[in-house]
């Protein structure tokens, strides 16, 4: 099978959705299908392009046997939504023109976020008269209005009319999470072409392993008990108020909290943690993709937090993955959905009230303190990670092709 699939975000970047269509698509290729990846030069969560690329018109290289084409955008350093919507505008037009220009696949597949990418896709596949697949992965302009990023208003009203016109002439759409796909039914969504496909977690790479002491000696946390947040930190995320419980738990012995990652809300956390003479705390840029499995050995608990807003209810991080493939339980503190269906289903972890400092504070105690609790849970998080491994996702995406092909 050929496979052209649009999407802005890709390796180097280690964000969710760049980390998804790699691994994905690796599978893919090493099955005997065919992938282009179109997207633009690696800059996010920064804006800023990586080293040793550049913003080019247009550039082609081979990424693990994967034809990855990336075009040239609009690149913003996130200081507001007009300019990061120019970045979003900018490489829907960019990719749409040299998506016309690849050789004709089987099938064309975009990605959200962000919408403009599937915007680009569908396009495309409606020129060339090919069958379209949309993955959903944010319910996009819902997130950005969750955020706080934009109010509604007339444009948010087009951008939904836009995307209930993707849903309903995509030939499958393919939502990450049930609660997708309940949304795009509830408006009107014909069930019988949406495949859920999950999120998932490469098990070969993410596995349990000693603290590395290497780490541990060099940021003085061998002998701590590390509540980890390893991801963007963004405005929806609400990591604040984890500076809140930090704060109530300043003066407990051998207690850090870890901050792995970047993001538009980064500046403002290590700024209020230092207003707030939280020692406590210890912040790490982003790091390499092949480094991150040290780093979330260094880990006793995962922390996976978001803003307390409905819209999120029906998101599921997919740190929880990698942080269940390494043996780390979960302390999942968002709003009520089907995340915490999963941990609670797996027995992985312990879910919290969003924007609970005290709630959340108490629970780590907890886990500190009941050390067989938090064996178990580790154990658990190891035995459930196979089954949302990421093997079994792509399969079922390409099954979700096979479908749109007929």
């Amino acid at each position: 099978m050929k496979i052209l699939f649009f999407s802005e975000n890709f390796p180097p970047e280690t964000n969710a959705a760049a980390t998804r269509v790699y691994e994905r698509a690796l599978h893919w290729v090493k099955a005997g299908h065919d992938v282009t990846i179109i997207t633009s030069a690696p800059n996010f969560p920064l804006g800023i392009v990586f080293a040793g690329y550049k913003n080019h018109w247009y550039f082609n290289e081979n990424v693990d046997g994967i034809n990855v084409v990336r075009v040239k955008t609009y690149i913003s350093q996130n200081h507001g939504i007009f300019r990061r919507g120019l970045d979003f505008l900018s490489f829907g037009i960019m990719s749409s023109f040299f998506g016309l220009l690849q050789s004709r696949p089987d099938v064309i597949a975009a990605t959200s976020p962000q919408f403009f990418a599937a915007v680009a896709g569908w396009f495309v596949a409606f020129v060339r008269r090919l069958p379209f697949v949309f993955e959903l992965g944010d319910l996009w302009p819902t997130s950005i209005v969750a955020v706080g990023a934009i109010k509604k208003n007339c444009l948010i009203n087009l951008f939904e009319q836009v995307e209930l016109f993707l849903y309903r002439h995509s030939t499958r759409v393919a939502p990450l999470t049930f609660a997708f796909k309940k949304n795009l039914v509830d408006r009107g969504i014909d069930a019988t072409k949406i495949d859920v496909v999950r999120n998932g977690v490469d098990v070969s790479r993410y596995q349990p392993m000693e603290q590395c002491a290497k780490l541990a000696i060099k940021y003085n946390i061998k002998n701590s008990f590390v509540v980890g947040y390893i991801g963007t930190h963004g405005m929806a995320h609400g990591l604040s108020n984890v500076l809140k419980v930090a704060k109530k738990l300043k003066y407990e012995k051998n207690i850090i909290f870890l901050f792995v990652g970047a993001g538009a809300d980064r500046e403002n956390l290590v700024k209020l943690s230092s207003d707030h003479n939280l020692p406590n705390t210890l912040f790490l840029p982003m790091q390499p993709k092949e480094e991150m499995r040290s780093i979330w050995s260094l880990c006793d608990i995962a922390l996976v937090h978001l803003k307390n807003d409905p819209a999120f209810s029906e998101v599921i991080p997919s740190k929880i993955f990698e942080a269940m493939s390494m043996g780390l339980p979960i302390l999942l503190n968002m709003p009520d959905g089907e995340a915490r269906n999963i941990i609670e289903k797996e027995c992985a972890g312990i879910w919290v009230p969003p924007e609970n400092p005290e709630a959340l504070s108490k629970s780590i105690k907890m886990l500190i303190e009941d050390k067989k609790l938090l064996k178990k849970m580790s154990q658990n998080c190891v035995a459930a990670a196979p089954k949302y491994s990421r093997s079994c996702q792509a399969q079922k995406m390409i099954d979700v092709f096979d479908k749109a092909i007929l």
